[in-house]
């Protein structure tokens, strides 16, 4: 398969640069095979499922990972800034560094103060070294602090890493502290939203219980690869950067039961997807699961459990396209992407909504 296969025209203005509101008001595009498609909103959902169903939903929470500073060298000071990407330890991070070539092996890093009274950690600067540096970009930044003192130190200094395609529109504010959140957000470690997620209310949530359906939740810290384009030509010879993800025993049995009993198991966004199947044995018994995983999934791929897949409309040439084309179908993928840009759907993490059924 060509990159270019996955390919299409998106119009610049259906990128949307804010979410809806209320979250559950977006727009949701029903793709079942065989159907016509359906244009529905995501406050619709507990209808579109039955009793005994479950969803997954990746409970991830988003740190402010952008952080900018100075690299030291010598007599020479340069303007940086770091995406942080996936935590190696205590006190190290990889990251994504811009300008990345200007930087060594040795380099000091010091990224701004959090304000003139802030001494967070006893500190008002956080200190890091370039500990290694790898191809685009990424690097390993070791710092001065370490462990919940490093954590507060980011959360103080950091920003929001907004996608870049809407990052280049506007700033980060202080509303996207919010809006680039999930409302059962818990466990923090991303550096991008599981943005499928972002749509659902406290009131969804209580609808869908209401109506029988069920809520499992797993956990997959989403890596700031998820911005970087896919650069080859062959498909095959993309390589998708790992991330941490975690399937709880109780909530493998949980899906497993639901499994066993009739209940189709339906995925809030393409990370929970990805975990799930990485948990999944070949014959569809979801196994606990705590590791990395780097499962980039196209079309051919053969599902093992899941059933439904909650998702945003995704950029083109984008692996998470592909992804989608696998589980929907690649030609009934590209019908239902031609109806939403004719019809004004608003693309990517602050936009609209699909809902769509595997196609076996």
């Amino acid at each position: 398969m060509k990159t270019a296969d996955f390919d299409f025209h998106l119009p610049d203005s259906a990128i949307a640069l804010r979410p809806a509101t209320p979250r559950d008001s977006a727009r949701m595009l029903c793709v079942r095979p065989g159907e016509a498609l359906r244009d529905l909103q995501v406050r619709d959902l507990p209808g579109e499922l039955r009793a005994g169903d479950v969803l997954v939903l990746n409970d991830t929470r988003v740190i402010p990972a952008r952080l900018s500073g100075v690299r030291l060298r010598g007599d020479s000071a340069v303007a940086v800034e770091a995406t942080l990407h996936q935590r190696r330890g205590p006190a190290r991070w990889s990251a994504f560094m811009r300008p990345g070539k200007r930087l060594a092996p040795g380099d000091q890093i010091v990224f701004g103060a959090a304000g003139g009274s802030d001494r967070a950690c006893g500190l008002t600067e956080l200190n890091a070294q370039v500990l290694e540096k790898r191809d685009g970009g990424e690097v390993i930044l070791d710092f001065e602090l370490s462990g919940p003192h490093l954590d507060e130190a980011i959360k103080a200094r950091g920003a929001m890493p907004l996608p870049p395609y809407i990052a280049a529109k506007r700033p980060e504010d202080d509303q996207d502290r919010a809006d680039y959140q999930t409302v059962y957000a818990r466990a923090d470690g991303s550096v991008a939203a599981p943005t499928a997620g972002l749509h659902f209310t406290p009131d969804l949530l209580d609808r869908l219980a209401r109506a029988g359906v069920e809520t499992c939740f797993v956990t997959l810290h989403v890596g700031a690869g998820t911005f970087l384009p896919v650069k080859v030509e062959e498909v095959a010879e993309h390589r998708m950067h790992a991330e941490f993800g975690e399937v709880s025993p109780e909530t493998a049995q949980r899906l497993n039961a639901a499994r066993a009993r009739g209940g189709r198991i339906v995925c809030v966004g393409t990370t929970s997807l990805r975990l799930v199947e990485s948990a999944a044995r070949a014959d569809g018994v979801i196994a606990p699961f705590a590791d990395e995983t780097d499962i980039f999934i196209t079309p051919g791929y053969r599902f093992r459990a899941v059933d439904g897949l909650m998702t945003n409309f995704h950029l083109p040439r984008s692996t998470l396209f592909m992804l989608v084309s696998a589980f929907a179908g690649t030609a009934a993928m590209r019908t239902a992407y031609e109806h939403a840009i004719a019809t004004g759907y608003r693309f990517y993490s602050y936009g609209d909504s699909s809902l769509l059924w595997r196609a076996d």
